[in-house]
């Protein structure tokens, strides 16, 4: 068994591997107990839980005894842009340091890479909607003849959300596999072959979970010869696992099958029929689907039976499988011309299932143990099949895989309790940790929760709540991240905070979620003058803004569940059914993890400082709320905001 005491010690000491490395590097105890006890979960190939408050330095203490200890290991993080920085920063920097000659490959799913066939097609084919994509179409290519990896992420000039990545990428749906005439030059068999030759392989959780379910993505593989697992930023695992261990069929889905048959039908079928006239009511029928959940509508979730009571809604989803049906049939005869049918042909019968599986009033509500549920965005559809409980789907996996399993986060505790975060990834018996930030939250930060505020619930809250904090904001002279708890309430005090920041002809740069993509919002966020930046979910974490540059974060309310939220209403109903409660059991210890993330934005750095501002009274005036703030790092807390503003200009003048 290898002994990680000596080579930790001697990597993390003055003057030592990473401090030779790092001009300015110095390990903090907090860092060094946690690498500590990921070799020893490594050693003894068990389960490890780590809360590591922001600032200890999380990534080196798993890194480092991951590197040494000369073991295969696959490291997960929650999104691609963590990947990116593990792969293309971190690891190669340790590596370096350390001096070991670990060979390291990045995976990531299907669609992330540039599909020779695909792109090949859509160059021949594709119907853009607009010059913007036939720019990016071009760029891509070009891309496609000088890239080593194919990775989407290093194609300059072709933004994420670009419309012709859908054209210039498979999925498991249409990847003709073995069968296809680029199969030896395929980005995807590459990076899986070099994944499975590597020592350290960097995924992500969709990739991880997508593939426990499907099998489909190479990971399946990969665990096998893997010693060590180590899940970053953990404390988005349950949510992820519900969304891919259940089923699912989409508007999107269904739209690139119908285009797929339609250039098929086009370049080897013309004879077979009519193809423009068969599949144009279907697309049709999937864009009369989202109208009539509302075009002004952005996000929203409804239930089975909310959305089924949509008026119209059943008819047109009827008359969308009715011609699937038919489409089936005509497309059937059609496999012995190609392989590209027979994938077709495998597509249509397994859209048609889940179509008629997920609609069957008989199957709504036949399992407690999932829920039946619709997603919108802004122009797709989905209709999930959700388990309510993934704890056992852990469990399994720990039983067939036994390996070193870690999971780490900087929030995942409850009142300095694991157990919430334990019983939902179904780890019965495992070491726990947790590990205080090292910042000085007291003399860096203030809390206020101002007590002249109006109540969440009552009318005009948003505008209320930006005219009780605007003295605040005015005194911080932009550097402001304004979290909200709802895409609606982000869309009013972006509105108010435009009338109000015109008005006073102030020279701030005012950045709403949703007027661009959240990459481009970051980016304008760290250049701009005075900048204030209003987003919803996805600004709570995975944002790291240091120095003067955000100093003040204004949280509108505390980030309960909506109670009309279909899988938070099952899930309660199961807690319920089981004899719990479900405001202890789900509603406070999911607000507690979501306010930590939010909070966090705030402090990232030893010579950081600023406010945290959370609108939401109940925080101190009721008593579930004491959970809430004493979850929160030990900031220094007011009630009142002219203390706040006074704290605010005392350390900008400094």
């Amino acid at each position: 068994m290898f002994d990680f005491s000596e080579p930790l010690n001697e990597a993390f000491a003055p003057g030592g591997a990473l401090a030779r490395r790092l001009p300015g590097f110095s390990a903090r105890e907090s860092q060094i107990e946690m690498a500590q006890a990921v070799g020893n979960a490594i050693e003894t190939q068990s389960a490890l839980v780590v809360e590591a408050g922001t600032g200890t330095g999380k990534t080196f203490a798993y890194v480092v005894p991951a590197l040494l200890s000369g073991r295969r290991v696959l490291l997960s993080t929650a999104t691609k842009t963590l990947q990116d920085q593990l792969f293309n920063k971190d690891l190669p920097l340790v590596r370096e340091a350390l001096g070991v000659p670990v060979n390291v490959a990045l995976l990531k799913g299907r669609q992330n890479y540039v599909c020779h066939f695909h792109l090949e097609r859509a160059l021949k084919e594709a119907r853009l909607p607009s010059p913007r994509e036939v720019d990016h179409l071009q760029k891509v290519k070009i891309f496609a003849g000088r890239t080593h990896t194919g990775d989407r992420a290093d194609c300059a000039g072709v933004p994420e959300d670009s419309a012709v990545w859908s054209w210039v990428t498979s999925n498991k749906d249409n990847c003709l596999g073995g069968e296809c005439p680029n199969a030896s030059e395929c980005f995807v068999n590459k990076a899986r072959r070099d994944a499975l030759d590597a020592e350290v392989v960097v995924v992500n959780h969709h990739l991880f979970l997508a593939d426990l379910a499907l099998k489909e993505e190479g990971i399946a593989e990969l665990l096998p010869a893997c010693d060590v697992i180590v899940f970053d930023e953990a404390h988005q695992l349950p949510d992820i696992a519900t969304s891919l261990l259940g089923q699912a069929i989409s508007t999107a889905q269904c739209q690139e099958f119908l285009r797929d048959v339609l250039i098929e039908g086009r370049t080897s079928s013309a004879d077979a029929g009519d193809w423009d006239s068969v599949l144009r009511p279907m697309e049709l029928a999937l864009k009369e689907i989202r109208r009539i959940v509302g075009t002004e509508i952005d996000s929203a979730r409804f239930t089975h039976a909310q959305f089924l009571a949509l008026n119209g809604v059943a008819a047109v989803c009827a008359d969308f499988e009715n011609r699937l049906e038919g489409l089936i049939e005509m497309i059937s005869p059609l496999s012995v011309r190609n392989e590209s049918w027979v994938k077709l042909m495998g597509r249509a019968s397994e859209l048609c299932l889940r179509w008629q599986d997920w609609f069957s009033p008989a199957t709504a509500q036949a399992d407690e143990q999932s829920v039946r549920w619709v997603s919108v965005s802004t122009h797709v559809v989905q209709f999930c099949d959700s388990p309510l409980d993934v704890s056992n789907a852990f469990a399994k996996l720990y039983a067939e895989q036994p390996k070193a399993w870690v999971f780490t986060s900087a929030t995942l505790s409850i009142k300095e309790s694991l157990q919430h975060f334990t019983l939902q990834v179904g780890l019965d018996e495992c070491q726990q940790l947790l590990l205080p930030s090292p910042f000085d939250y007291e003399s860096q930060a203030l809390l206020c929760v101002p007590d002249n505020l109006p109540f969440p619930n009552e009318p005009q809250f948003s505008k209320k709540l930006c005219d009780a904090v605007w003295p605040l904001l005015h005194a911080s002279e932009g550097g402001v991240f304004f979290l909200c708890t709802s895409h609606r309430a982000v869309k009013q005090v972006g509105e108010y905070l435009r009338e109000r920041i015109e008005k006073d002809e102030l020279d701030w740069s005012l950045l709403v979620q949703g007027e661009a993509s959240r990459a481009e919002l970051l980016d304008q966020f760290r250049v701009l003058n005075n900048p204030v930046l209003v987003g919803a979910a996805s600004f709570w974490e995975g944002v790291d803004i240091r120095g003067d540059g955000l100093r003040l974060v204004i949280i509108d309310k505390l980030p309960f569940a909506p109670p009309d939220d279909p899988v938070f209403q099952a899930k309660s109903e199961l807690i319920k059914n089981r004899g719990g409660n479900a405001f202890q059991d789900l509603s406070l210890p999911d607000a507690a993890i979501a306010l930590k993330q939010g909070a966090g934005r705030l402090i990232r750095d030893e010579t950081d400082w600023g406010v945290l501002l959370i609108g939401d009274r109940r925080l101190v005036e009721k008593g579930y709320g004491k959970l809430l703030w004493r979850s929160l790092p030990p900031f220094k807390r007011t009630r009142e905001l002219k203390v706040a503003i006074e704290f605010m200009r005392d350390k900008r003048q400094k």
